[in-house]
């Protein structure tokens, strides 16, 4: 039986192999995702900069969701960071799904993105 940390070192290692093609530029930053067992979170990044220019997670008060771990609380981060990156110019990105498969929470949060304008 595999631990949580196991699975967690899994996931960084997969992280760490997405890294090495993704790259974030000023032109075109990279849109990060992050997900816990209750929250999810999305940053918009300059990897040139090292800069964070839009971020947007569950867990804030502004989101007012009752839960922060399914896969509507997901869509709704998915358009707060949409609408941020459009507010700070940003019409194009990469994603990076952090090592995380492309499936439930994760791609709800990516297709509510696209549907609030963001281009990847």
């Amino acid at each position: 039986m595999k631990s949580q940390v196991d699975r967690d070192a899994v996931r960084r290692r997969i992280h760490s192999r997405i890294r090495k093609r993704v790259k974030g530029s000023p032109e075109r930053p990279r849109l990060a995702v992050f997900r816990s067992l209750n929250h999810i979170y999305a940053q918009v990044i300059d990897d040139k900069s090292g800069r964070t220019l839009a971020a947007a997670s569950s867990a804030e008060k502004s989101a007012a969701l009752a839960s922060g771990g399914n896969v509507a609380a997901a869509q709704v981060v998915g358009k707060l960071v949409a609408e941020r990156a459009k507010a700070a110019g940003i019409a194009a990105v990469v994603f990076d799904r952090g090592g995380f498969l492309y499936h439930g929470r994760v791609k709800a949060l990516a297709d509510a993105a696209r549907e609030g304008g963001l281009e990847f």
